[in-house]
Order: C-alpha cells, then sequence, then structure tokens
C-alpha cells in the first residue's frame, strides 16, 4: 500500500532529506586519495548523529555500517571498510538519515583525481538520468514514465542500465511502495498523487547491465568489472511541481 504524505509530514521529511544532503557535502569534502571508507563512515555517522538524527541503513536487515561506499566497478551496497580510496577512484556514497520518524535518502558518486574521461561522462549522465525522470515525477505522469526516461537517457549513450536494483517508496520506512525501476517495467504503469514520496536513483554501468552479488551478501559489482555510477535524490509529488528533499541547491540539470 502507497501511503500518500500530508503537508506536514512533507516538511518533516524535507528536514531529514537536508541531513542527507549536507552529510553528502561534507563526504564530497572528504573523500580523497588516502582516506578509507570506514572513515567516511565514522565521519558520516557522526556527522549524522549530531543533527540529532539516526543513521538509516545501520542494522537495517543486518547491514553493518552506516553508509554504502562504494568504488569503481561497485555498483551499490559496498560496506566501509579499510579499503582506501586511490587516485582515479570514482566512489559512490549512499546516505540515509532519520529524524522525526521519517526517512531522507540519497546518493552521489565523487571523482578523485585522474579519473578517464570516458567515466567522468558516466558519472555525468547518470546525474543526468535523473533529472530527465524529475520532469515526470508529477500527478498524473506514471512511474513508467520516469523509468523510461531514466532508460532512455542512459541507454542513448550506449551505457548499461541495472535491472536487479530499482528506486522505491520512502518515508516512514526505508523502502515503502511503490517500486521506481531505472528501465520500463509493464508492472509499474501506477499513476503518480499528490502525496507520494520516492527515492529515483539511477544505477548505471559504463559497460552492460549484468550484476552480481559478492560473497558478503551485499555488496553488487559488475560483471564485466567497468566502473558504475549512482545518483539518488527523494522527491515528493504534488499537485504541481515536484519537492526535492534532499537537495536544495544546484536543482537544474546542466
Amino acid at each position: 500500500m502507497i501511503e500518500l504524505k500530508t503537508e506536514a509530514e512533507i516538511q518533516k521529511m524535507k528536514a531529514a532529506g537536508k541531513v542527507v544532503e549536507d552529510t553528502l557535502k561534507l563526504l564530497e569534502r572528504s573523500v580523497r586519495e588516502g582516506i578509507t571508507t570506514e572513515e567516511l563512515d565514522r565521519i558520516s555517522e557522526d556527522y549524522i548523529r549530531s543533527c540529532g538524527a539516526v543513521p538509516s541503513f545501520l542494522n537495517y536487515e543486518g547491514y553493518p555500517k552506516s553508509i554504502c561506499v562504494s568504488i569503481n566497478d561497485q555498483v551499490v551496497h559496498g560496506i566501509p571498510g579499510k579499503r582506501r580510496i586511490k587516485d582515479g577512484d570514482i566512489v559512490s556514497c549512499d546516505v540515509g538519515a532519520y529524524l522525526d520518524g521519517f526517512h531522507g535518502d540519497a546518493a552521489r558518486t565523487f571523482i578523485v583525481g585522474n579519473v578517464p574521461d570516458e567515466v567522468k561522462e558516466l558519472v555525468k549522465v547518470t546525474r543526468e538520468c535523473f533529472f530527465e525522470a524529475l520532469k515526470y515525477c508529477r500527478e498524473g505522469y506514471r512511474i513508467s514514465d520516469i523509468s523510461i526516461a531514466v532508460q532512455k537517457h542512459a541507454e542513448s549513450h550506449g551505457y548499461g542500465v541495472v535491472r536487479e536494483l530499482i528506486g522505491h517508496g520512502v518515508g516512514r520506512h526505508m523502502h515503502e511502495q511503490p517500486d521506481v525501476p531505472n528501465y520500463y517495467s509493464p508492472h509499474s504503469r501506477q499513476r503518480l498523487q499528490a502525496g507520494m514520496t520516492i527515492a529515483i536513483e539511477p544505477m548505471i554501468n559504463l559497460g552492460t547491465a549484468a550484476v552480481w552479488q559478492l560473497e558478503d551478501g551485499w555488496t553488487v559489482v559488475t560483471r564485466d568489472g567497468k566502473p558504475s555510477a549512482h545518483y539518488e535524490n527523494s522527491v515528493a509529488v504534488t499537485s504541481g511541481d515536484p519537492i526535492l528533499l534532499t537537495l536544495t541547491e544546484d536543482v537544474h540539470e546542466g
């Protein structure tokens, strides 16, 4: 069942989303050559808790850390640890924060040092995919319109669109209905309604769409070993323009 949010509840989600946004800005300043992914996790948890919030991901279905840090061919759900960031890496950070009864959820992919131009383009286009989808995040459109927008933009650049992982509703729970695929699905033709709050999160591969999960039970990587990028925001559907819940600056693509 889809839980439609009131205006007051959407304001609470904006507060949780601001914690997420500011954590990602802190991570953008912190991601550098030599730092470990565990240090990034600690920085994030400390900041989230300093805001009076709780990391959404910590212990969620057994996940052991506060954020996800996925590097290069890791698509999502990379577990922070002793791995050090290197020059030439792309680093996807996925952050969730729970505040006053609601979750915020967003992700960014950061470029470290001398990254090949084709990989920089992947990161750029993945971000663009979100903003293409946002154009259809309005009452009366369908979930599938969002999905098609992501798929069309990514595939026009020759990229693979991950099928096994999708966007989702977000609110009182980290994952709610509806599912929000990044590709067309005949099962996702439900119309958007004012009060729906969803996380749109393109996960786009430089190579094929094929992925597999590592033995840690969490980390998802590309099968061909090529890089993957991730960009996500939580969004509220209204009768007019959508409300970005995890982004308050630079809201227009390009």
